[in-house]
């Protein structure tokens, strides 16, 4: 059965337990065998720092057993999907391993940008004053092709589509 890394910030949700399951749910009913980062087991007594990297070690071992990632890249604690999200990608890209992504807001970047920031139609900087990419694409330039559909179901049928 085809494994699928199930990346993104849905670990920080409440129950991020339940929102797993359910996850993995969905990927079993299109015939893949879904994981969580929160499958992982973290038995690490110590300081803060030794937990964290037991956690990033974990789940950098799940990428490596899994076939696929499917990446949660809507907005988290601001306009950019999450960080740890984004490493995962590039980290599971730079294996060979095909990623998906899901946004629920498909607008272009800039486009994003300017109403988030109230800026006006022609706007070129962000309030920051620094450019912002307009290459017709919903994320940053790095994530050209990953991004496929708008939620997790629909970026599994996706995947059950075109695997090859």
């Amino acid at each position: 059965m085809v494994t699928i890394y199930l990346a993104g910030p849905d670990v920080f949700e409440p129950n991020a337990h339940e929102v797993g399951e359910k996850l993995k749910a969905l990927c079993l009913s299109y015939g893949f065998e879904g994981h969580f980062p929160l499958d992982n087991e973290i038995c690490v007594e110590g300081t803060p720092y030794e937990l964290a990297k037991a956690i990033r070690e974990a789940n950098i071992a799940l990428i490596h057993k899994c076939d696929i990632v499917l990446a949660n890249l809507n907005p988290f604690r601001g306009i950019e999907p999450d960080s740890g999200t984004v490493y995962e990608v590039g980290y599971a890209h730079a294996l060979g391993k095909k990623v998906y992504g899901y946004a629920n807001d498909q607008d272009e970047m800039i486009k994003r940008i300017q109403k988030t920031q109230n800026l006006a139609a022609d706007a070129k900087y962000c309030l920051d004053e620094k450019s912002i990419e307009d290459f017709g694409l919903s994320h940053n330039l790095m994530m050209l092709d990953v991004v496929v559909t708008n939620d997790a179901e629909a970026t599994l049928a996706y995947i059950k589509e075109h695997l090859s």
